[in-house]
Parts: C-alpha cells; structure tokens; sequence
C-alpha cells in the first residue's frame, strides 16, 4: 500500500489530503487569515509559516510523517513543460526561488513537500503542473506574430476528467482516445485531448466567457478601450480577469444568484447566461474542427457544472458533436493522488525538470 500527502497551497489557504492507494483517510484545509499573510512579501517567505501548520495539520488528524511513502505537489508557475509527474529536484526549486516576477502561492508547493519528503527518503512530486504546453505547432498560429497562442489553464483538473472519462465510460487508455473537456467556475479553459496529449486549447480569455471573465473579444475595440484612459493597466487586467462576463452585466458572478434571477423572470439575465452557454459551445466546435470532427466524448467539468440550467443550455448545442459527460466540480487532490499512485506503481514514468528542458 502507497500512503501519499497531497499538498495544494492556495493565497488564503492550503489544502492537505492523504490517500492510502486511491482512498482518501484525511482531507484538510487550512486557512490563512488575509492579516497573517499579508506581512509576506514574497511567496517563499511563507515557507516556515506553512510547514508548521501543515506539521500541526497532520499530527491533529493522526498521520505520522514516516507512515508515508510519497508526497505530492501542486505544481507552480514552471517554464513550459510536458503533461505528467516531474521529481522535485534542485533545479526545480532554485528555479522557483530565482523567480521575483512571476510568482504564485504555487511555487511554494514543491519547496515544501521536498522538505516533507527528502528526511524520510521518499519521492516528491508535482503533477500536471499550470505550465502544462503540448500546443501542437499549427495551434499556436494566430493572425499576430507577437501574440502566439499560449497553453494555459486548469490543466490538471480537466486531464484528470478527460483519463478518468476514457477509463470508466469508453473503457479505453487515454492515449487511444480524442476528448474536449470544458472546466467551467469563476473562470474556464478547453482543452482537446488527443492520443494523450493536450494538443490544443482555449483559455478564459480567448473563447467563451464565465463569470467572471470576458471571453473572446473583438481585437480592435479591445485595443480602444485600453487607450481609452477610463482604466489603467492594473484596473484593465483586474477587469479581464476577475470583473468582466456575468459580473460586469449583473453585478454578480453567483450562479445560484444569477439562476435565482432568472427564476424570478429577469429575461436579462436568461439571455446571459444563454449567451454564455452559446460562446462556450463556439470553443468547442473549435477545437473539434482541429480533429475534423473525430471526438470521442465531451466532458464538462468544474463547479458551474453542477448548474442543470447551465447544462442544458449548452449541452444541445454540443452533443452533435460527441456524446457528454457532466464531471461537476473539481478534483485536484484526487488527480495529484492518482497521477504520484500512477508512478510508484510503475505505470508512468516521472519527468526530471530541467531548466531549458
């Protein structure tokens, strides 16, 4: 038996799990009050402050650290990589220490299951991390050569639906099928799964929008309201991702708000949230034309995938497709689990992170 710890740290929070094999046996968020994490000024500072409530953590809920045989980490903000399980080495925790721009609570992920795992001799792990890029050339193109396409999203919640998808309902390897998955919540991302790659993908900004993010816009106006001098730089990143799709209409990025308003009547908000069905069933169609049409499922995934109103507005629109598959919510501890189980038990091989490589 496989004892694996499962740390995903987020800004206000870090969540913990242990799974013995498959079967989760601890589940734990720990939180982060905003004034006790403010006074950092840079992600790694906090690595004391969270080692100890994760120690505390797991000995208030009765699991001995030499009890574990591996330890899994959300994986930060690396330079592009291939999908799959990478070994917490040096080189990838003096990248993530030489990071002073581009940082994310993530980062801090690996440092602190190295410290974890390295005592007791066991491996640490980060699995289907953020920087995920198997774009395939063509995918990359777009009318502007300063701005190719990038990969970016949640990668390791929607590779996990997609293989867990391939398993359980096609009863095949995830190498041999073609599969779209749409996570939907606050923000969204599409990925195309093929032969077992993420070969092409649309991210919160570039295909449908989600509650609180704006979606494809037309370039030019775009560029207007940016020289506009109504926002600055940060307030106009802030809007693109965070304040814009439902929000910016209704005021709210609530589903179980925004479906209460339409229960009431409100025709405004009906059409919205049609609308936003309709631009994520667009992407969809996208990424099926790059497999001209060959797709085996459709999986819709993510926490507005629990919404039925949401569901059947889109779901029409799409299943001329392929069949759909409703995978609501997240399952991020779960994929870290399975994907460090996957390793251990032979059945994948870990990736050595290089910078460069």
């Amino acid at each position: 038996m496989e004892r694996i710890l499962v740390i995903n740290p987020g800004s206000t929070s870090t969540k913990l799990a242990v799974f013995d094999d498959n079967e989760r046996i601890m589940a734990v968020t720990v939180r982060h009050p905003l004034e006790e994490v403010k006074h950092f000024k840079w992600v790694m500072d906090q690595f004391d402050y969270r080692m100890a409530l994760i120690d505390k953590a797991l000995e208030e809920n009765g699991i001995k650290k030499d009890t574990l045989t591996c330890v899994m980490a959300r994986g930060g903000l690396l330079p592009p990589v291939p999908s799959g399980a990478f070994r917490i080495n040096k080189a990838m925790i003096d990248y993530f220490y030489a990071a002073k721009v581009d940082t994310h609570i993530s980062n801090l992920a690996c440092v602190l299951a190295d410290a974890i795992a390295r005592p007791l001799g066991i491996p640490a792990m980060v699995y289907d991390p953020v920087a995920v890029d198997e774009l395939d050339e063509i995918s990359r193109i777009t009318g502007m050569p300063e701005i190719p396409k990038k990969s970016r999203g949640h990668v390791l919640n929607s590779r996990a639906m997609a293989r867990k998808c391939a398993e359980e309902h096609l009863h095949k390897k995830l190498e041999d099928c073609t599969i779209i998955v749409l996570h939907i919540g606050g923000g969204c991302s599409a990925w195309l799964s093929h032969k077992g790659r993420l070969i092409d993908c649309y991210s919160d900004d570039d295909a449908g929008f989600a509650p609180e993010r704006c979606g494809r816009l037309q370039a030019m106006d775009l560029a207007m309201l940016c020289y506009s001098g109504k926002y600055t730089k940060e307030e106009m990143s802030r809007y693109i991702r965070g304040n814009s799709g439902l929000k910016a209409y209704l005021g709210t990025s609530d589903g179980l708000e925004i479906e209460n308003m339409i229960s009431s009547g409100d025709e405004k908000a009906r059409m919205l949230y049609e609308a936003m069905a309709l631009s994520h069933a667009k992407g969809i169609a996208e990424l099926a034309a790059a497999v001209s049409g060959k797709v085996d499922r459709i999986v819709i995934t993510g926490g507005l995938a629990h919404s039925k109103l949401f569901i059947d507005m889109l779901k029409p629109r799409i299943e001329w497709i392929a069949p759909v598959d409703v995978m609501a919510g997240e399952y991020e501890m779960e994929a870290l689990a399975a994907g460090g189980l996957r390793v251990l038990r032979g059945e994948e091989e870990a990736h050595e992170f290089s910078v460069g490589k």
